[in-house]
């Protein structure tokens, strides 16, 4: 997804908003000790637009959250500039209390972010035994890989059966589940998925999300971009609902359910 601007049917950013959500600009105080992931006031640019405009969210350990977002509304530039992929020319990134603003992506690996990228991107020539040692390339502790590589063949059954298969040979489905796989490889203490349900069959979807709960009860936490928004809040404790690059909206998942403006610009209400 490319997140240029893009006329939206998006909730209004105060107008309406259901018991329990708040609107633009209101974060919630939480323990600092618990927070994870803090973004302060974020400001991103691709050349001279301003895709994301003081974007502030946080993420505690141990939660799943949702951002919720037409295209265009600035989900996956989030994601690309926590993940150090693009740099904000304003406002702090925090990590387990660290400043990591200016982080380059592949140290931010290191120190405990995962990301399964939009499309997958995986390496189709390669096997998928291969792809998920990639994912587990920059771990110093290598001795540990036969663990993680037990773990995602528990999560993901089809990847063993398939192990020595080439990843372009894949079903999408099974692309999916790499491309988390390979993320996993990395062991992130917080894991970025961006879009994984896109171009799944419906009864792939529900299998992708069930894993999701899954990981996260192992005790990963879990940053998802996802535009199937039900599916999304299904699994999340709390979301976040953007609009040409802001926050109109925050709250726990069922509030966010249970939102009229929500349910009228995602969930066909």
């Amino acid at each position: 997804m490319t997140d240029q601007p893009a006329p939206s049917t998006a909730p209004a950013a105060a107008a309406g908003a259901a018991p329990g959500v708040a609107a633009a600009g209101a974060l919630a105080s939480h323990d600092d000790a618990q927070v994870l992931l803090r973004l302060t006031d974020v400001h991103t640019y691709y050349g001279h637009i301003r895709a994301l405009q003081g974007i502030s969210l946080e993420v505690q350990r141990g939660e799943v959250v949702t951002l919720l977002g037409s295209n265009g509304a600035g989900k996956t530039t989030t994601l690309k500039t926590i993940h150090g992929l693009l740099h904000p020319r304003k406002g702090t990134i925090e990590f387990e209390g660290h400043d990591i603003t200016r982080t380059p992506a592949h140290e931010l690996v290191r120190h405990g972010i995962g990301q399964s990228p939009e499309g997958r991107r995986i390496f189709s020539r390669m096997t998928v035994l291969e792809n998920l040692q990639m994912g587990a390339y920059s771990r110093p502790d290598k001795s540990g890989m036969k663990a993680d590589f037990d773990r995602v063949f528990g999560l993901f059954p089809r990847l063993a059966e398939r192990r020595s298969q080439q990843g372009g040979t894949l079903s999408g489905g099974e692309q999916q589940m790499l491309a988390i796989g390979r993320a996993l490889m990395t062991r992130p203490t917080l894991l970025l998925l961006d879009e994984p349900s896109m171009g799944l069959a419906p009864i792939l979807v529900e299998q992708i999300f069930a894993i999701i709960s899954d990981i996260n009860r192992q005790g990963t936490t879990i940053l998802l971009v996802e535009q199937n928004a039900l599916m999304a809040l299904g699994v999340a404790e709390r979301g976040y609902v953007l609009q040409t690059g802001r926050i109109v909206r925050s709250g726990a998942a069922s509030d966010l359910l249970n939102d009229p403006e929500v349910q009228r610009a995602y969930l066909g209400g």
